[in-house]
């Protein structure tokens, strides 16, 4: 009976696809949804999207945050997003392109973002995201670090802190670790 049922659904498919035109691919739930979370999209003047694999790859794309307060003000970030097509019941990887000093991402480009782990909720969308990455370069956290370091400086001495970003953001080095221009 099932092979049936998929017989007539392939039948039913090449006549609705009969007019010359090649097939349409069907958009899984995840796409559907990432679709309607990227052209609702309302994203400060500080960040933007970007699709570098063209718009037909909706599941990957950057995200660049230009921070205009904070620490990191006048710094550009670039994160990767890899969005799995059982999105939103699954939270999108998000990755870090620029190697940045911040207790919350590190030197791997791992982020600790707890909406993109254990508070993840389908109800979230791209757009919540983008702010919680925002929020992080605004207000770093010194009590839930990746990168142990850079959240003691933060905790201990916030005006070396400073430096230490200022210092990494013109592209040097810091400890033994060398950073990129991102300014």
């Amino acid at each position: 009976m099932i092979k049936l049922f998929k017989v007539k659904e392939k039948q039913r498919e090449l006549a609705e696809n009969s007019n010359g035109k090649p097939p349409v691919k069907k958009q899984s739930a995840g796409e559907l949804r990432l679709h309607k979370d990227i052209s609702e999209l309302n994203l400060p003047k500080t960040c933007s999207i970007s699709f570098p694999n063209g718009k037909d790859d909706l599941m990957n794309f950057e995200v660049t945050i230009r921070p205009d307060d904070g620490y990191y003000i006048g710094g550009t970030f670039t994160f990767t997003f890899q969005i799995s097509s059982i999105y939103p019941h699954e939270a999108p990887k998000v990755k870090c392109k620029t190697k940045v000093y911040h207790p919350n991402i590190d030197l791997d480009g791992n982020v600790c973002l707890n909406i993109l782990r254990e508070d993840w909720k389908p109800v979230l969308n791209i757009n919540t995201i983008i702010y919680g990455l925002y929020h992080l370069f605004t207000e770093p956290n010194h009590e839930d670090p990746l990168n142990r370091e850079a959240a003691a400086v933060l905790r201990d001495n916030p005006k070396m802190f400073e430096s230490n970003v200022r210092r990494a953001m013109a592209g040097g080095y810091v400890g033994q670790t060398f950073f990129t221009r991102c300014i």
